[in-house]
Order: structure tokens, then sequence, then C-alpha cells
């Protein structure tokens, strides 16, 4: 075992895939699905259609470096992050299909992400991906760990299927948050190329949500009644997943010597497990 192996925290639960699924009949969800909010629902939307490749560039930027693992743990939590994010991606299809037929332009966005996924790898080493992996790694954990942790969030989605399976998502990203950082660490990876390439994934990032969703805003004739979109626009400035602390935590990752496990979850699982998939478990006859 490597020095960057052997300084990883031990003892982590396993990472294991579900199997599970959801579904969305017609009817079943309203147009502005994310508690009747214009933009949020949007943004939501938006960031779902780029789920699928995405998760595919993840598993790609993790399995090529798989062999090179000799840490029984690690090796055992890359096999469950490969089945996890697998399925993320199928079933993010299946929601974005069904927000397109509501009007979102999901299969654009998952065309253009697809090319945009190409070309990066094309031009960039593989180490490169895999940091900018870790990175978008930390990204969704703290955007699944506010969801998991702040009633407001978790109100914003209702009771649709929408909700379950997002929280579904939310509790599989946290349990397999450190797997990329930790396989980028096990293979040499810099602290300096990590730390960089968060601040050009965090811009990156921004202004895709920020871009992406005006232009799909543009098709939604809700988006030109002024009143509306200046009232969600407000709601957008409180919302959960822009508090302070999301920041901070978001802003933690480039700090020298940071880790994602610094900030324990361990209890916040355990509560969700048991809720979702418990023997009395809102989201057990979805598993298959």
């Amino acid at each position: 075992m490597n020095d960057a192996e052997s300084a990883r925290p031990a003892g982590k639960p396993a990472v294991r895939a579900r199997r599970i699924r959801f579904s969305y009949p017609t009817g079943s969800l309203d147009r502005h699905f994310v508690d009747g909010d214009l933009v949020m629902s949007h943004i939501v939307a938006y960031l779902s259609a780029t789920f699928p490749e995405g998760e595919d560039f993840f598993v790609r930027s993790v399995r090529h470096y798989a062999d090179r693992i000799t840490d029984p743990e690690l090796k055992a939590q890359v096999r469950g992050f490969i089945g996890q994010e697998v399925t993320h991606g199928r079933e993010h299809r299946a929601l974005n299909e069904r927000l397109q037929q509501m009007g979102y332009p999901t299969r654009v966005v998952d065309r253009r992400t697809r090319a945009d996924l190409a070309i990066f790898e094309r031009v960039l080493p593989p180490l490169n991906c895999l940091a900018t992996t870790a990175a978008l790694e930390h990204f969704t954990a703290v955007l699944a760990e506010t969801l998991l942790t702040d009633e407001r969030a978790q109100a914003l989605l209702g009771t649709t299927e929408v909700r379950s399976m997002l929280l579904w998502h939310a509790i599989e990203e946290s349990e397999h948050r450190a797997v990329a950082f930790d396989v980028y660490r096990a293979v040499g990876g810099s602290e300096r190329r990590r730390i960089w390439t968060m601040h050009t994934v965090r811009l990156s990032f921004l202004l895709s949500v920020v871009v992406c969703t005006a232009l799909s805003l543009v098709r939604d004739r809700a988006a030109y009644n002024p009143r509306r979109l200046f009232s969600s626009l407000y709601q957008l400035r409180r919302s959960p997943f822009l508090a302070r602390s999301v920041w901070s935590r978001l802003n933690a990752y480039t700090k020298l010597g940071f880790h994602p496990d610094d900030i324990d979850n361990s209890a916040l699982l355990e509560r969700w497990t048991a809720e979702l998939f418990g023997e009395q478990g809102a989201l057990t006859d979805h598993l298959h």
C-alpha cells in the first residue's frame, strides 16, 4: 500500500448499488414540478439532463485507474461506485424522457454534454479527468447532503416520484462521495492539480447552470410573465442550496489537506437508509 492509500480514512461503510426503479406516468408531475417554482424547476431539469453522460464520464475516469488500486477496501469501494453511478445514469434517463415530454430540453442538453465530455477526454490527460470527477463528486455530495439535512430543501420537492428519486440519489452520492477522491490520491494526484481543477470546475459549473437555465426558460411561456419570473428569481436568492453554509463546504475543497470525510455523515446516512430502505422504508417497494 502506498502513502496516499494509507492516509485514506479506514473502516468506511461499504458502497453497494441498489437495484431500484422509478416511474413517471403521464400526468404525475406538474409542469413546474419543484413546488411550482419556475426557475428552480428549470435548474433541476437541466442538472438531471447532465447526469447520464456525466455519470458515464465519472465511471470511465475512475475505471481507467482501477487496476492500479491495491487496497482491497478501496477496490471494493470502486466497484460499488461504478454500480451506483451506472444506476443513477439509467434512472435519470427515464426522468429526462418524462421532462422532455413536459417541455424541458433534456435531449439537447444530453447531446451537448456528451459532445463536450468527448472533447474534454480527447484533450486532457486521464489524471485531469479523474481530478474533475473528484471535484464534481464533491459538488454533488454537498448538494445531496443539503437536501438530506435541510427540511426546506425537501419541501421544495413535495411528494412526487422526483422527490423519491432525488432522495435515493442523494443517499448514494453521500455514500460514495470520497471514492474518486481516494482513487486520485492513490494514483499520485497532486494537491496543486486537485485544487486548480476545482477552481476551474466551480466556474464552469456555475456558468453552465446560469446559461443553460436561461436558454431553457426562453422555451417556457410562463417565463414571459414578469411577475412570476421575478418572484421566482427572488425566491432563488433564499434557496437552501445557495446558503452560506453550502458555499463554505464547497470552498473547503480548495484547502490543502482537505478530505471529503472531514465531515462525518455516518449518522445522516444511517437515518435516511432506515427511513427509505428499512423494513417500513418509504422506497422498499421500489427495490428489485
